[in-house]
């Protein structure tokens, strides 16, 4: 969920313009309860309505990336439980995670 150093500008934005096509068609064609998973969920049972507001709360979180001061502040990450939808890894796999993503961004500074 991170741009690599070989994608350019113009095939992240067109990664969002078609998702944003897509998501616009889906909510079109389906009810407001219709049912779907996400595979990252695990069993949660889901349905249109819940990604809706699931997506609102995350564009409220993530807005200008102002969670990232709000997590040096309080710690805390995910938007259920303390951490319960982050990816698993121990500290050694999110310490190799940063420093991926710190050489990738250092190629562009």
């Amino acid at each position: 969920m991170w741009a690599s150093a070989d994608e350019s500008r113009e095939d992240v934005v067109g990664l969002w313009h078609r998702s944003w096509a897509h998501a616009d068609a889906t909510i079109e064609a389906l009810a407001i309860d219709a049912p779907g998973s996400v595979r990252w969920w695990g069993d949660t049972p889901v349905t249109l309505h819940l990604i809706l507001v699931h997506m609102l709360a995350e564009l409220n979180r993530h807005a200008g990336h102002a969670d990232i001061v709000r997590e040096l502040v309080d710690g805390q990450v995910g938007w259920r439980r303390p951490g319960d939808n982050m990816a698993e890894g121990d500290e050694a796999w999110w310490a190799a995670y940063r420093v991926r993503l710190e050489s990738t961004a250092h190629k562009f500074s």
